[in-house]
């Protein structure tokens, strides 16, 4: 309530749209006297045992757009719903017919929170969920049920004087430990938030076009990350590694065709046209090679926001 209260979670107004509902189960799910939690693994199948520092490289080429690693494969909500529902049934199976509802990420639930306090790992300065054995990199789920079960133990922190993900966020949202600014989270700016971006992040974002993942990419525990044992979160064609000017040049048939059961369609087109203009700017005052004509060929875009992030995108050739 203190951290809504401080406006951090910026236009995100489903975090409050539900009052205590949040904080208490069964007054979203009348009947809930327990919860059951999970977790699901995304590092993809092809991920290198030096991944952290194969994309920390990618913004060393400021002509490539960064898609957060998350959002590389198939949307998380729906592969993950499914495998809930999946258990639910063996457990029915067991036990008989119960009352359950699963979720992931989909409604008024304190997932992380939910998470740490079952053992599924501590909340990390970043507010992640961190476990010894599996880092930060994987999804979380829970199913409310009507069934008393015995509570697991929660496990103790382990970030102990570590600061590395405070230190290493871009526009210093992470303002304390466990406490992050949303608003100034580019993971929030290039997904969340619907409007223009504020001038003084732009610079910040680099090549970063969905998500951030840099407080994950230098945590040291997630060098025991594990990658996922399905293939619905392996990398697809033409989101990774690609040049900003050919993700820029995509129609909104082009969006909606690469996107189709990705987590990035939920931003739209226009959205994201703008996070590519505001990489390409950042491009610009990098000298990469054709970002300057990229953005050219959007100067008279029918949006007003991506024009109006072209513009600035354009300017930056002459350092403003």
């Amino acid at each position: 309530m203190q951290w809504l209260a401080q406006g951090f979670h910026g236009e995100m107004n489903y975090m409050q749209a539900h009052g205590l509902r949040r904080a208490r189960p069964a007054e979203l799910v009348p009947g809930t006297v327990s919860v059951i939690t999970a977790r699901m693994n995304y590092l993809p199948s092809s991920t290198p045992d030096d991944w952290q520092a194969v994309e920390f490289s990618r913004l060393q080429r400021p002509g490539e757009g960064i898609v957060s690693v998350y959002a590389r494969g198939r949307d998380y909500h729906k592969v993950l719903r499914s495998r809930l529902a999946r258990l639910a049934e063996r457990i029915a199976l067991e036990v008989g017919p119960f009352g359950h509802r699963a979720f992931t990420d989909s409604a008024p639930v304190l997932e992380a929170e939910l998470a740490s306090r079952s053992g599924q790992g501590w909340r990390g300065k970043h507010t992640l969920v961190l476990d010894r054995d599996a880092g930060s990199t994987f999804f979380l789920g829970e199913i409310y049920v009507d069934m008393a079960l015995p509570p697991s133990e929660p496990v103790t922190p382990h970030c102990g004087s570590c600061s590395a993900c405070i230190d290493v966020c871009p526009t210093q949202a992470i303002i304390a430990p466990q406490r992050l600014d949303a608003r100034r989270c580019i993971s929030y700016l290039t997904i969340e938030h619907s409007g223009p971006i504020p001038l003084e992040l732009r610079p910040l974002i680099a090549n970063r076009i969905y998500g951030c993942d840099d407080c994950q990419l230098i945590c040291p525990w997630n060098k025991f990350a594990k990658k996922s044992a399905l293939p619905d979160f392996d990398e697809r064609d033409g989101l990774t590694g690609r040049q900003l000017a050919a993700l820029f040049a995509w129609t909104e048939d082009d969006f909606l065709r690469h996107t189709e059961g990705s987590p990035i369609r939920r931003i739209g087109h226009e959205r994201w046209l703008r996070n590519i203009a505001v990489a390409l700017g950042n491009a610009v005052r990098a000298g990469a090679p054709g970002a300057r004509e990229a953005l050219a060929l959007r100067e008279s875009d029918a949006s007003v926001l991506v024009r109006e992030h072209v513009a600035w995108a354009l300017a930056q050739a002459d350092g403003c």
